[in-house]
């Protein structure tokens, strides 16, 4: 499956459980929602867990790679409700970066 499809059935589930029924959220608070999955995922990986560990609580999977998924369905919820085609968007800056410098921008890590 592409991307783009997987942004456009994460988004129609999302309206059909009414997550964006009622006043238009404002986009400030998308950020913030992607920015609370990866420290959710920061809190389990602190809490000991290894980044590839899923288990199970109550039934409802946890770990590091399913706040990361999270974060991800996120993203593409909030990108098809924008019109954003963020498959287009990575293919776009990707390019970008192999024209890049080994290490560019003198960052250390």
């Amino acid at each position: 499956m592409e991307l783009r499809e997987l942004q456009k059935i994460i988004h129609a589930y999302a309206r059909e459980k009414g997550w964006w029924d009622g006043p238009e959220r404002p986009v400030g608070d998308q950020f913030v929602n992607f920015h609370a999955e990866i420290s959710e995922a920061w809190e389990e990986w602190r809490n000991g867990h290894t980044m590839d560990d899923i288990y199970l609580k109550d039934g409802k999977p946890e770990g590091v790679p399913i706040e990361l998924a999270d974060c991800v369905i996120r993203i593409l919820d909030t990108c098809e409700k924008y019109g954003i085609n963020l498959e287009d968007a990575i293919m776009c800056k990707h390019k970008y970066n192999m024209t890049r410098p080994y290490r560019h921008g003198g960052k250390k890590a």
